[in-house]
């Protein structure tokens, strides 16, 4: 009818020991080696872009100091006067872009000023003037605008 303290406590069957677990070592990455003088990606966002995918879709303005990557649809405005912006091969954009450096394989639709390279790839389309000092466009890529080539900042007069 009633059991004492110790008859409840003990379970019914007995309870095999487990397996020790095995011996975690942990993944430490090891410390960047940095020279001095040397630009590090760290100071221009990291090492990988900030991506928007294909299932995303942006309305505003767009400012940062990190490269960006569009796969998706923007629409508004990107300022990353600094930076390198990539319009990937799904990425629809309508906006007005400053940046560094401007690679479009996607569609942009816009006036693009960059303060070093624009490059339109292949399969890329722009459609919107340029300001630039350097600008690539594959054979088949798509360009209606105008260009304005500016003369590079480190350039001698």
């Amino acid at each position: 009818m009633w059991k004492s303290q110790n008859e409840r406590d003990t379970p019914a069957t007995p309870v095999k020991p487990s397996a020790p677990a095995p011996a975690v070592t942990p993944m430490v990455p090891p410390p960047a080696a940095s020279a001095p003088g040397a630009s590090s990606n760290a100071a221009r966002g990291g090492d990988r872009p900030t991506h928007l995918s294909k299932t995303v879709m942006l309305k505003g303005t767009i400012t940062g100091n990190e490269d960006l990557f569009v796969d998706g649809k923007l629409e508004g405005s990107v300022e990353l006067p600094n930076n390198t912006i990539t319009i990937g091969a799904n990425g629809q954009v309508q906006a007005n872009v400053t940046a560094r450096e401007v690679v479009i394989l996607g569609k942009l639709n816009g006036n693009v000023t960059a303060a070093d390279r624009v490059e339109i790839r292949a399969q890329g389309a722009l459609t919107g003037d340029v300001s630039a000092a350097r600008i690539s466009i594959e054979d088949g890529a798509f360009f209606k605008g105008g260009i304005d080539i500016r003369k590079a900042a480190g350039a001698k007069a």
